[in-house]
Parts: structure tokens; C-alpha cells; sequence
């Protein structure tokens, strides 16, 4: 049997369609200049008790005939107005541009630059920015909305960090944002919503322990037959290292496991790498399911990279040819977060 709980509340579910219709009508920007178009202002809870209180104190002096109970009322009314004033004024004019964020890792949180930019005389104090709706960033129920407050300078500037987790791999826009303050008497809220124009390409989340890398493929036209790596699992384009080897063959990033006689030195194998090409192939990925073999070749691709091995990509529209360095890198892992 369902319970009350259980039921959608009517009010937020329209609430919720009237908000994503209105976000459609937004522009997409990296540079947004607040101005009376988009700065929304309403009175708080707090705002509306005081404007109950003060129609009671209205009525009881209307009735009473109290000349003081008068100047107390127009009197915090007054500070109420120059309040609303003062709040609607500390974002009005405000100047805020944003960052495009680096790659990042399936379930990583990924943090990116707001520089707010104030070509005002005095201090805007009391601005925070968060993410509109954690709820369809996060895909988690419960997800509370995390703000990052700042005061901008006189004619200066301040740079905030917004965080959220992307939701899976590929190629997004980076979440709806919302910079409100409250200053000075937290009677208004004022708001606004802005839609970067800014994406953000996640890569798949790497195996945490992912299988050796895979044999080495005979080049075409050659002789040898692959063969597998030694104890550690390790493609057969590299070796132990062994005295009189040239150090330009040393791979450097395995270095640091060296002892002082240098045992652990791990050098390239210039013949084997002639006869052998290293594929790290989606068809011998293991018979996990899709997401779980581009996470183990994204693993794969950051194994090779860290060994300073020439690798290719196979994947079943794309085929990258083997190759070493960061862009390599950053290609095939490209292609794997939009595969």
C-alpha cells in the first residue's frame, strides 16, 4: 500500500516544470553582466514576518492613537526599503565570468573558476553561488545544495570555486548556476540563473584493478610470436635493465622503485619493440559489459603511459595507431569518453 510519503507533492512538480521551462528561455554564456533583466528579488521568511509585524504595530497604533507606536512602524518600514534597496544594489552590476574546467575521471568532482568583477566604489559583501539543482547534476536523492559565499572588492574582483560530480562520461554542459546574497538584513533574497556555455569532457572511471596489459602483437610481416609479460605482467617492449645500457633507453618514471644498485631499472627493449606492437583492443577487454570495458582500457592507457610504451586503441568505430607522449594520451582517452 502506498503511503502519503510515497505520492509526488503536486506543488513542487510544478514548480520543478516551471523552472526548467524557464531555463530553456536563458542564453548560453561564459560572461554575464547582472543587470534589472535578470536580477530577481522576493522578501524571506523572516521578510514577511516583518512585514506582519509591522501591520500590526500599523492597526495598534491606528486604533490607540500611539505617536510613538507611528515612528516605530514608518520607522522599520523605512529600514526595510533602503534594506531591499542595499540587496537588490549588491548584484546589480555585479560582472561574473567562468572558466571551462580540465577533463576529469567518471566520479570525480570536478571544480571550476567564477571570477566576479566589481566596478563599483564600495564592497559587495555577502555573495555565494552554487549549483541550481544538485538533483539532476548529482543524480543522488537527498543531495543539499552547497554554496560558496565571498565578498568582492571595491572596484576588484574574487574568484570562487563551484563543485559537482558529473554524472557520467562524455562530453557536457557544465550545470545551471544561481548567485544570490541576502545582505545587509536577510529581509530579501536576491537571485539570478545563469547557463554557461562551457563543457566538460569526463573520461571513463579507470578499473581500480585492472589485469596485466595485454601481449604484444607481431608487427605485420614479422616473424616473432607475441609473447606475454615477465612476473610483473609488463608489455615485452621493455626490460630489466642491465649494465651498459644507454640511459636514454631508461624509463625514467619507473625510476623512482630503483635500489642504489640499480636493480629495478626498467630500460626499453629497442628489438622486441621493432617486432611487437602493443593494441589494447575492446574485443579482448574481458566479457564485462560496455561501461566496464572502456574502464579497463582506460586503465590500460594510463598503465602504458606511466611505462613510456607506444600503444594503440582499438574500439569498434575507431582505431588510433600506436604511439607514446601526453597528447597520445589525452587522445585515446578522448575517444574513449565519447565512444
Amino acid at each position: 500500500m502506498a503511503t502519503p510519503a510515497s505520492f509526488p507533492n503536486p506543488l513542487a512538480f510544478v514548480r520543478g516544470r516551471f523552472q526548467k521551462w524557464w531555463q530553456t528561455k536563458l542564453p548560453f554564456t561564459d560572461s554575464v553582466t547582472l543587470t534589472q533583466r535578470n536580477v530577481y528579488i522576493l522578501p524571506t521568511r523572516p521578510g514577511l514576518m516583518l512585514g506582519v509585524t509591522l501591520l500590526v504595530l500599523l492597526v495598534a497604533s491606528i486604533n490607540y492613537q500611539l505617536n510613538l507606536g507611528y515612528l516605530l512602524t514608518f520607522l522599520l518600514a523605512g529600514s526595510a526599503l533602503v534594506g531591499m534597496h542595499v540587496c537588490h544594489g549588491t548584484l546589480r552590476g555585479l560582472a561574473m565570468n567562468l572558466a571551462a574546467p580540465p577533463a576529469h575521471y567518471a566520479g570525480a568532482t570536478a571544480a571550476f573558476d567564477v571570477k566576479l568583477m566589481n566596478a563599483k566604489r564600495s564592497v559587495r559583501h555577502g555573495i555565494g553561488l552554487s549549483v541550481l539543482d544538485p538533483h539532476d547534476v548529482d543524480a543522488k536523492k537527498g543531495t543539499e545544495r552547497h554554496w560558496v559565499w565571498t565578498d568582492v572588492p571595491a572596484q576588484g574582483s574574487s574568484v570562487v570555486q563551484v563543485a559537482f560530480t558529473p554524472p557520467r562520461r562524455g562530453l557536457h554542459r557544465l550545470p545551471t548556476l544561481t548567485a544570490e546574497t541576502r545582505f545587509p538584513l536577510g529581509t530579501f533574497r536576491v537571485w539570478t540563473v545563469w547557463r554557461p556555455a562551457a563543457q566538460i569532457l569526463v573520461y571513463p572511471q579507470p578499473e581500480a584493478h585492472p589485469p596485466p596489459l595485454p601481449p604484444g602483437e607481431p608487427r605485420s610481416g614479422g616473424a616473432a610470436s607475441a609473447s606475454r609479460a615477465q612476473s610483473t605482467g609488463e608489455f615485452d617492449g621493455v626490460r630489466g635493465y642491465r649494465r651498459g645500457d644507454p640511459l636514454k633507453l631508461v624509463v625514467w618514471k619507473k625510476a623512482a622503485k630503483a635500489d642504489e644498485q640499480g636493480n629495478g631499472l626498467v630500460v626499453r627493449d629497442t628489438q622486441q619493440a621493432q617486432r611487437h606492437e602493443l593494441w589494447l583492443d575492446f574485443m579482448n577487454a574481458g566479457s564485462a559489459g560496455f561501461e566496464q570495458k572502456l574502464s579497463r582500457l582506460c586503465a590500460w592507457v594510463l598503465m602504458a603511459d606511466k611505462l613510456a610504451l607506444d600503444y594503440g586503441l582499438r574500439l569498434p568505430s575507431l582505431e588510433i595507431k600506436p604511439a607514446s607522449g601526453e597528447a597520445h594520451k589525452r587522445l585515446c582517452l578522448e575517444a574513449l569518453a565519447v565512444c
